[in-house]
């Protein structure tokens, strides 16, 4: 049976692992753009490298989509920083309750070598009355 600070404990990791996975998601969304940038940006060094006419409507279409994909690119980076962010907080707040389940073990520990100390302690005073009262017997 769990208590109150070890759910907690688990419920801030599932919340960590729901970050770390939103993480992972952005950044290879942010890799699918880039490498979609990088290949329409060949494409158009291409087109401007080979010397045939070259359309003017095109070039400002592949100008314009280059742009377009570059703030997404820019959008993305910024999402994925805040996200970081998070996560750091998240580790925080995984730290904290992976902190108080370990006092609260710690504490459980320590209450328990107190109870069997005293038990035993109580063991060896019945056995010191038994001792005495059989020596007693035996001096009678």
């Amino acid at each position: 049976m769990l208590d109150i600070r070890e759910r907690t404990l688990e419920d801030k990791r599932l919340e960590m692992a729901k970050v770390i996975k939103l993480l992972n998601d952005y950044q290879d969304e942010l890799k699918v753009l880039q490498d979609k940038f990088s290949s329409f940006h060949d494409e158009l060094e291409t087109i401007l490298s080979s010397g045939d006419n070259v359309d003017v409507s095109q070039l400002a279409g592949y100008n314009g989509y280059l742009f377009q994909v570059e703030q997404e690119i820019k959008d993305k980076q910024m999402t994925i920083e805040n996200t970081k962010k998070v996560l750091r907080v998240k580790q925080n707040e995984v730290n904290e309750a992976l902190k108080d389940v370990k006092v609260l073990e710690k504490l459980k520990e320590n209450q328990s070598k107190k109870f069997y100390d005293e038990i035993e302690r109580k063991e060896a005073a019945e056995i010191d009355d038994i001792v005495t009262a059989r020596y007693k017997v035996q001096q009678v």
